[in-house]
């Protein structure tokens, strides 16, 4: 296949495709740029391995810093570990393009997108997505698409497709689609408390242009002469899944029915069954089919029993609208929620229980000068106030493993409850901390995202984070077979895993605030994608009416081990005076009063100490050393030293200047002595600010009244 260019004019605005110019050897490569952003996206496929019994896809997104023009930092002056956005691409190119593949292949995937160049205004990541589905559909893997992505701005009341950098920032939608010729298939958004009805319209809005560029993909395909490959699944034999149902079925159903069960004894009865199936094959001849077919593989016989176990149950939800736990499908399982169960060390703390999902979430307060800075990303002026953290430790669900850094899947659900939470948090202006909430899940059975959502909202408010309206946040889930449809509330770990759906939803009372959609089918119709937002807003409501029974509003103070933060305000060309050469000024302040300095170029100073009066020290000090100086002001000041030709008193904190020996009396001093000692308090009014800054003081024609209110003022 030679070059190929191709323009999609797509929402006033082109989309480029350069096929065939780079990345020959793999097996499918596309340039696809808007603007100036271009993203080279390439899909590969090996042969398969022995043993492997699941899809082995691997999606990696990457940027070069050279995209922006920029020379990496640090010692090696390359590139490093991927920043958390980048990893969060990778699982947004990944999750829409995971379930369009054929569930029986087991060839070695790879999908690399990397960004080559990135303006101002284009956010290569939904073109990275587009970029996975044609980069596949060009390689000849078998492949249920075309798919294709867009982003959905609100800017006033106006929906906008692929808004730009500056549009995002400023409205109250960030809202991705990710749609086939089936329906919507991955939904990823943050939002600020819009109502359901306004999402809804908006995932709409978005699918009807995702048509449009999956139109265009085929246009291309035909255009070069490719078809979309659809190979034929491997014939199965059914002789081992036939001989496991036989005898399995009877009592799948019993155990699936027995609503008391807790997971781990529902978990034990279908092992001991399971252990009654391999005895039975362990009985049969060397050279049975059966047995032979069970043992090929050591993972055959314990998948095809998942199997039967997910048919069965998926069977009792859609027959009988009973789960497994007995619950009705709009039903929450049991809530409750406790706050300050740690020492106040910690300075907010919220433990959160559904069902068997617990998560403990924990809020500390900064100063802004733990803000994180993303230097190694694409867009490098930004700073976080607001970090989330998620942890989901092996214990937590019963199993032990190494221990190791987090994941893509923890980094994730870390993000997505930080972009759930965000909303509600107050300006800067209003609590200049930087927050960081970390979640602990210390059992899942699960949506413990959303459980981390509700976690963190008791622990902010448990901390005295003033957030303007608390935020629950709850997982639905999906059952469907053939034109039957059954949306579950709440879903526990069966379900998500044997289920279609997996759609977490959080928000306050008042609307939306995050919502991510993944699906395990190749889409979903909009009716039933509006039913479940709908129905996931009753369960909100009813897990956060249980969060307001432990903590119903912030807390009016904070832990005692909390920072005390003063912020003032002084003249940017002031900065480099409180800094001083080489830093030595502001170390100095630092050091004599045991407090915190943060010093923004506008001239913001946050001053923070856990003991408030050395904040108030070293608030004094600096705007002793910023106040502006008039001649003729009068204060109370203090000796600190003396020259035979006068006396230096420092007469605001910081701020020292100089009497002359002429200037101390109305008569002729003799010896400065003789007037003044160290350490005694005097009256001074500014005489002189000479062109070098210096202060020259006088003791002389001072009025009493001037006297008096420069006491009064030293005392306050």
């Amino acid at each position: 296949m030679g070059e190929f260019e191709k323009s999609i004019s797509f929402d006033g605005r082109d989309i480029r495709l350069k096929v065939g110019l780079l990345a020959p050897q793999a097996g499918g490569s596309v340039l696809i740029q808007s603007g100036d952003t271009a993203v080279l996206v390439t899909a590969t496929r090996s042969q398969a391995r022995d043993g492997i019994d699941f899809l082995p896809l691997t999606v990696d997104y990457e940027e070069r810093l050279y995209a922006a023009g920029r020379i990496p930092g640090g010692i090696m002056r390359r590139e490093g570990r991927p920043p958390e956005r980048v990893i969060l691409t990778s699982r947004l190119i990944d999750r829409p393009l995971r379930p369009l593949f054929p569930s029986w292949l087991r060839d070695d995937l790879q999908v690399v997108a990397v960004t080559m160049s990135m303006d101002e205004l284009v956010p290569p990541d939904v073109l990275a997505v587009t970029g996975a589905s044609i980069a596949t559909l060009l390689a000849g893997i078998p492949f249920n698409g075309p798919m294709a992505a867009v982003r959905v701005g609100l800017v006033g009341d106006d929906f906008v497709i692929n808004p730009t950098y500056a549009e995002i920032e400023a409205g109250d939608l960030d809202l991705v689609v990710a749609g086939s010729p089936d329906g919507v298939i991955m939904v990823e958004a943050g939002a600020n408390q819009l109502p359901e009805r306004d999402i809804i319209e908006a995932i709409e809005f978005g699918y009807e242009a995702v048509q449009d560029l999956i139109q265009a993909q085929r246009d291309l395909m035909a255009e070069l002469d490719l078809k979309i490959v659809q190979e034929q699944p491997p014939e199965a034999d059914a002789s081992l899944e036939n001989f496991i149902g036989d005898r399995a079925t009877a009592d799948i159903k019993k155990i699936l029915a027995q609503f008391e069960f807790t997971k781990t004894q529902r978990d034990a009865a279908l092992d001991e069954v399971k252990a009654g199936i391999q005895e039975a094959i362990a009985q049969l001849p060397e050279d049975d089919s059966i047995k032979l077919a069970a043992t090929a593989n050591s993972k055959t016989l314990g998948n095809t029993f998942k199997d039967i176990t997910k048919k069965l149950m998926r069977r009792q939800i859609v027959e009988d609208n009973v789960r497994v736990d007995g619950r009705k499908l709009d039903q929450v399982r049991p809530v409750s929620c406790q706050v300050g169960i740690i020492p106040k060390r910690v300075h907010g703390t919220g433990l959160f229980n559904r069902g068997l999902t617990q998560v403990l979430s924990a809020c500390t307060l900064g100063t802004p000068g733990d803000a994180q800075n993303l230097n190694d990303d694409l867009q490098s002026d930004q700073q976080k106030r607001y970090i989330h953290h998620y942890n989901f430790p092996p214990y937590s669900v019963g199993e032990t493993r190494p221990l190791r850094t987090p994941g893509r899947r923890e980094i994730g659900h870390g993000a997505l409850a930080e972009r759930a939470l965000i909303p509600v948090l107050p300006p800067k202006h209003e609590f200049p901390y930087v927050i960081r909430v970390v979640s602990e899940v210390l059992s899942s059975n699960g949506s413990t995202s959303m459980g981390s959502v509700c976690g963190s909202t008791l622990a902010l408010m448990d901390a005295g984070v003033p957030i303007s309206k608390p935020v629950s946040g709850a997982a639905m889930g999906l059952i469907k077979e053939g034109d039957e449809v059954r949306i579950l509330t709440d879903i526990q770990g069966i379900e998500d895993f044997l289920g279609d759906m997996d759609f977490k939803v959080a928000g306050t009372d008042s609307g939306i605030t995050a919502l991510q959609m993944d699906m395990k089918i190749s889409g979903l119709s909009l009716d039933i994608i509006a039913q479940a937002v709908n129905e996931a807003k009753s369960a909100r409501l009813h897990i956060l009416e249980k969060m307001l029974q432990a903590i119903d509003k912030p807390r009016a103070e904070m832990s005692a081990y909390a920072p005390r933060l003063l912020t003032i305000k002084i003249d940017p060309d002031m900065i480099g005076l409180v800094i001083g050469p080489g830093g030595k000024t502001i170390k100095g302040i630092t050091e004599e009063t045991g407090a915190k300095i943060d010093i923004e170029d506008d001239g913001t100073v946050t001053i923070s100490a856990v003991d408030e009066s050395k904040a108030k020290k070293a608030r004094l000090i600096i705007q002793g050393m910023t106040r502006k100086l008039n001649e003729g002001d009068v204060y109370l000041g203090k000796v600190t030293r003396i020259i035979p030709i006068g006396a230096f008193v420092e007469f605001l904190p910081g701020k020292e200047g100089m009497i002359h020996i002429s200037q101390l009396a109305d008569y002729r001093v003799g010896k400065v002595e003789d007037e003044v000692a160290v350490g005694d308090e005097v009256i001074i009014k500014v005489r002189e600010i000479d062109g070098k800054g210096r202060v020259n003081l006088t003791r002389l024609n001072i009025h009493p009244d001037q006297a008096t209110a420069a006491r009064e003022a030293a005392t306050k």
